[in-house]
């Protein structure tokens, strides 16, 4: 295959970083003597790739089809799926292998140059986003399922392997792998690097819970494992975790040994509609008190269902109300569901569902779910741009939250839309552009995100439920937590990656 030439968009331009561990902070140069004296540590200035290190990297590699340089960089290697935030690397490197990457990050590690591991693109807040050009190493060629062990309940995957292709695997071979983001092309590689959430976490937890081993890349250039298949370890420091979650600051995972569980041979849905949202997520806590947790429990509202079914050109099943609760269930039985979903219909019903809609067919199935998992891109395709705000609240505050939500774009007079993980207090809010101007669109913008966040903290929230900080959210991210937990988070940076070249934007 030949390397295409193609035409590059304008480079973002961003402030330099001027701290070895200030993740979560971009300041001036002119603040560093300040910070200096506050203990942070001035960081090497980031050397700029020259023909020589392009060079090198080719040797390394020894197959210039995986090496992207200059002009020959494919534009979406600048930006992420959202979009907001967009800046070339100086060379892209297609990795097939640990060894390659190790050796990059010698290399790297040696002359100081900003590396920016990558895997699919479909994140959020510019995590793969190469601020600080550099290296971009880019992991989806990676993407070989290495071994399924039946007896310990594991599979051990590349970086690379896509979520729905592990879902599939698995599944085939009578196993589940529980986290369900609602991105299915994204990698393993990047769920475990944002520890991603989705659907299922109500019942099954987040990615956290799924993985028991790592083989990362230091920023050194070495090559480690963390954990491994024991079920339980007390040994130390769990070192594992400071991984997951990271967004690829402290390491690049090159494996993972992912937990599984026996696939439940049988998911039933309820869409159930209700008078007014307050109403439907108002019922969340009661379900959640009754004992039976269903495997997800999402809310929706009317007016983010019809961009799904214009989007997707088809009807959704039930047009009676302005807002539902989508709840799943999953079992070993029909009988075993129907209890469990009998329950938590009888609880809707008395507090004032309008009715309860059972999904138990294929059809029925996907025709809810797909509408579900449509919801993104159809509110991207019904603006001219917009921004989001994923934000977790505690699960009784999810209906403070909303509320809020629809009276702010009042006060803002920008649209807003949501939805979410009901069950485990988790909103995605997206602020709409339409026909503002950019000038009127930054400053309403910027506005609506400050006071989004800011509510979110008055609830005992965080500003990430599960796409992480990336580039996006630092300043929110540094208002939202004590100034001490900042602090050893820039030691835990400092320790494995003193030259901060793991810039992970």
């Amino acid at each position: 295959m030949q390397s295409t030439k193609v035409e590059k968009a304008p480079i973002f331009k961003t402030a330099h970083y001027c701290l070895v561990g200030d993740l979560y902070d971009v300041i001036p140069a002119a603040d560093s003597e300040d910070r200096r004296k506050e203990g942070s540590i001035i960081m090497e200035k980031y050397k700029k790739l020259d023909n020589a290190d392009i060079t090198y990297i080719k040797e390394i590699v020894k197959d210039e089809e995986r090496v992207l340089v200059g002009d020959f960089i494919n534009e979406e290697y600048s930006h992420d799926e959202l979009g907001g935030t967009s800046s070339y690397p100086d060379i892209v490197v297609r990795a097939k292998s640990p060894e390659e990457i190790s050796a990059i990050m010698k290399y790297a590690y040696e002359h100081t140059i900003p590396v920016t591991p990558r895997g699919a693109g479909t994140g959020l807040v510019g995590s793969s986003v190469a601020i600080e050009h550099g290296i971009m190493i880019d992991t989806t060629l990676m993407n070989h399922i290495l071994e399924l062990d039946e007896e310990n309940l594991t599979v051990t995957v590349e970086p690379g392997v896509l979520l729905m292709e592990l879902g599939t695997y698995v599944e085939e071979h009578d196993f589940f792998y529980p986290p369900d983001p609602g991105e299915k092309s994204a990698t393993i590689g990047g769920n475990i690097s944002t520890n991603a959430g989705g659907m299922r976490a109500v019942k099954y937890g987040v990615t956290r819970d799924y993985v028991m081993g790592l083989e990362v890349v230091l920023p050194n250039g070495e090559i480690t494992q963390f954990g491994g298949k024991v079920v339980k370890n007390s040994s130390g420091y769990d070192l594992k975790n400071l991984i997951i979650g990271s967004e690829g600051t402290l390491g690049f995972i090159t494996k993972a040994i992912l937990k599984l569980l026996p696939l439940p041979k049988k998911v039933i849905s309820l869409l159930i509609p209700f008078p007014t949202l307050e109403q439907a997520i108002d019922t969340v806590p009661v379900i959640i008190k009754s004992k039976t947790i269903p495997t997800a429990v999402e809310f929706m509202q009317r007016e983010v269902i019809e961009d799904a079914e214009e989007y997707l050109g088809k009807a959704f099943p039930d047009k009676q109300s302005d807002a539902y609760l989508l709840l799943k269930f999953d079992g070993n039985s029909v009988e075993e569901i129907e209890e469990a979903y009998a329950k938590v219909a009888k609880l809707c019903l008395e507090q004032g569902a309008l009715d309860v809609l059972i999904s138990d067919t294929e059809e029925r199935e996907e025709s809810i779910w797909k509408a579900r998992g449509a919801f993104l891109e159809a509110i991207k395709g019904s603006t001219t741009y917009m921004d989001e705000v994923d934000m977790v609240v505690p699960r009784n505050c999810v209906n403070d939250m909303v509320v809020y939500l629809h009276n702010l774009q009042k006060e803002k007079d920008i649209r807003i839309k949501s939805f979410g993980h009901a069950g485990d207090g988790n909103l995605h809010a997206y602020i709409l552009k339409d026909d503002l101007s950019d000038e009127e669109w930054e400053k309403r913008m910027k506005d609506t995100m400050e006071k989004i966040y800011q509510k979110a903290h008055e609830l005992r929230g965080q500003v990430s439920g599960e796409h992480g900080i990336g580039f996006a959210k630092k300043p929110y991210l540094r208002k939202s937590l004590p100034i001490e937990n900042l602090e050893l988070m820039n030691g835990i940076k400092k320790v494995f990656d003193p030259k901060n070249i793991l810039e992970s934007a």
